[in-house]
């Protein structure tokens, strides 16, 4: 039996910003490891590399794998779900996660199809008011939800 608490997040990080970082801290102050699995995705034309670049310069001692070609099928009915699993499970392979942590209505799903432990990091967006979406729509006026070196290499696209 495994008493070691591993946990893990996903996203696409498209851009990282102050609430990924805060969910990244949360997870930290518990875990004995903890995974970021960042997917390339066509929301940002930042590269999968540069965005995992930011989570290592943040948190250095987190561990980064690398989700390239994932399905682009979302959403939470069955069949987008298991597609999305089948997925995960092969980047998580052999990592033996006991805890997945979001922000999202997702993390119920990854959690029950791994039979983990789904822990919620402000769900409501109460501390961090910010998502990816609302910073590509608007860099900058939710510029203040990022590090500098995200705006540079935002700025340099």
């Amino acid at each position: 039996m495994n008493d070691k608490k591993i946990g893990f997040t996903i996203g696409k990080f498209a851009p990282f910003h102050k609430g990924h970082e805060y969910l990244i801290e949360t997870a930290l102050k518990d875990m004995d490891e903890f995974y970021v699995v960042v997917y390339d995705t066509p929301q940002l034309n930042i590269n999968l590399d540069t965005k995992a670049d930011w989570i290592t310069k943040k948190f250095p001692n987190v561990k980064i794998l690398k989700a390239f070609d994932s399905p682009k099928q979302y959403g939470l009915d069955q069949n987008s779900v298991n597609i999305q699993m089948e997925y995960l499970s092969k980047i998580i392979k052999d990592i033996p996660v006991n805890y997945f942590y979001s922000s999202e209505e997702y993390g119920k799903c990854v959690a029950q199809y791994l039979n983990i432990e789904n822990v919620m990091v402000d769900r409501e967006r109460v501390k961090y008011p910010i998502s990816a979406r609302m910073i590509r729509n608007d860099i900058e006026k939710y510029k203040g939800f990022l590090d500098e070196n995200i705006i540079n290499d935002l700025m340099d696209n």
